[in-house]
C-alpha cells in the first residue's frame, strides 16, 4: 500500500501547525516547519531534495531557536529587567494565549510590566521594561516569520529546480 499521500499530508500539517507556532509561543514553530519538510523530502526518497537543502534548513532552524530564545530575553535585559519581569513576560504569554488575538500581543507586556512593578514598585520603569519585552518578542517572531518564509522558498527551489 502506498502511504505518500499520508505521508504527504503529515507534512503539510506539521508546516501549517509549525508556521502558526511562529506566532504561538506554546509550539515551536520553526523546527515544527522543518520536520514537515523532512517529511516530505523522506517521503520521496530525498529524490528531489537531497542533503544540502536540508543542511541549510537545519542550520536556519538552530538559527531560529538562538532567535527565540535572545529575542525575549534582550528586549528585557537591554533595560535591566529583573527576573521577575521575565517570569511575568511568560506568565502573560502563556495566559495571553486563552485571550486570543488580542492576549497575544498585551499579556507579555503587561506580565511584563506587572513583574517589574512588583520587584521595585516604579511604574515609569516597569512600563519601559514591559514596552522593551514586548519589543523583543514582537522582533523575533518577525525575524522567525522571515526565517519560515525562507525555509519554504528553499525547499521549493530545491523540490522544482
Amino acid at each position: 500500500m502506498d502511504y505518500s499521500f499520508i505521508l504527504y499530508l503529515l507534512a503539510a500539517l506539521l508546516v501549517i501547525v509549525g508556521i502558526a507556532g511562529v506566532v504561538l509561543p506554546a509550539l515551536p514553530g520553526i523546527p515544527l516547519v522543518f520536520a514537515g519538510l523532512l517529511v516530505a523530502a523522506w517521503t520521496d526518497g530525498f529524490a528531489r531534495v537531497g542533503w544540502l537543502p536540508l543542511v541549510v534548513l537545519g542550520v536556519l532552524t538552530a538559527i531560529s531557536i538562538v532567535v527565540d530564545v535572545l529575542s525575549t530575553t534582550l528586549g528585557a535585559q537591554r533595560l535591566g529587567a529583573s527576573r521577575l519581569a521575565l517570569v511575568g513576560s511568560l506568565v502573560g504569554t502563556v495566559a495571553g494565549l486563552f485571550f486570543m488575538p488580542i492576549g497575544l500581543f498585551a499579556g507579555p507586556f503587561v506580565g511584563a510590566l506587572l513583574g517589574e512593578y512588583l520587584h521595585g514598585r516604579q511604574l515609569g520603569r516597569a512600563t519601559k521594561v514591559g514596552i522593551g519585552t514586548w519589543l523583543g518578542i514582537v522582533l523575533g517572531v518577525a525575524l522567525k516569520l522571515g526565517l519560515a518564509v525562507a525555509m519554504l522558498g528553499i525547499f521549493a527551489l530545491a523540490w522544482f529546480v
